[in-house]
């Protein structure tokens, strides 16, 4: 629902950079011909055509091919990560997913929560669908909407989260590719309403089977197994988990300014 250049979220973050680190080169990554493209597009472009879209926008400009430096801000996050392990030239050297929903998501935008008939009503509603061909070819958000009480449905027909995610087999190449990176910085809201759940920020999700309690990245198979390379990556140093007081994407800049500029730099 954002847009690159929108001179209150992501045209002022290129603008903070850019003042705070002098001589620094800012590319905000549009998707379409124009900002109103752009924004339709993070709700119904296929993410794999998104995907396909910003590797070969980075392979074309000159300024980036020595690598670069990524930040990802909520979808963009996971979106940024299927980059990084799919198309690595240029290099990318660090991934700051800011909000990012690594293991998906499995509810809606300030719902109550679990004790909500509501939300269930909405959740199981969207679940009917979400797992079609149709929906996951042109709706967004249903490409990375994981449902906990439907692994198997999950794993066979996402086209997006369980393929980057290794969750129908372990592509070595993705492996490889995330392993490269100098830094996986995941910056997870600690009073987020917008993402449910919260956890999956920090690539935790739902233990399988049911949706009240949550599980930490190191619990899961993909870390157990280490079907990504993100156990190796962890013993290395290269996971950095940051929590941020607030909802999603609430920040302050002087936040930003002392805790992810110096990744830039």
């Amino acid at each position: 629902g954002d847009s690159c250049c929108n001179p209150q979220s992501m045209g002022y973050i290129k603008k903070i950079v850019e003042a705070k680190i002098p001589g620094i080169y800012v590319l905000s990554l549009r998707i379409g011909d124009n900002l109103i493209q752009d924004m339709e597009n993070s709700f119904f472009m296929n993410v794999n055509d998104q995907v396909r879209e910003v590797c070969s926008q980075l392979a074309k400009d000159p300024h980036l091919k020595g690598g670069y430096n990524a930040i990802g801000f909520s979808q963009g996050g996971q979106f940024l990560r299927a980059v990084a392990q799919r198309c690595p030239s240029p290099p990318m050297f660090n991934l700051i997913s800011v909000g990012g929903q690594h293991q998906g998501v499995y509810g809606f935008p300030r719902c109550p929560g679990e004790s909500s008939h509501i939300c269930d009503w909405i959740r199981k509603t969207l679940d009917l669908g979400a797992y079609t061909q149709a929906v996951q070819e042109h709706l967004v958000q249903a490409e990375y909407w994981h449902d906990p009480l439907k692994e198997e449905d999950y794993r066979k027909n996402s086209i997006f989260l369980a393929d980057i995610n290794q969750e129908r087999g372990i592509n070595e190449t993705y492996k490889k590719n995330l392993m490269a990176l100098k830094k996986f910085v995941m910056v997870k809201f600690l009073n987020d309403t917008m993402v449910d759940p919260p956890i999956s920020e920090w690539f935790g999700f739902y233990k399988s089977g049911q949706a009240k309690e949550t599980i930490p990245l190191k619990e899961t198979l993909l870390y157990t197994e280490d079907r990504l390379g993100l156990q190796q990556m962890d013993k290395a140093g290269k996971l950095v988990f940051l929590g941020v007081k607030g909802d999603h994407l609430h920040f302050s800049e002087e936040w930003f300014y002392t805790t992810i500029l110096p990744f830039l730099q």
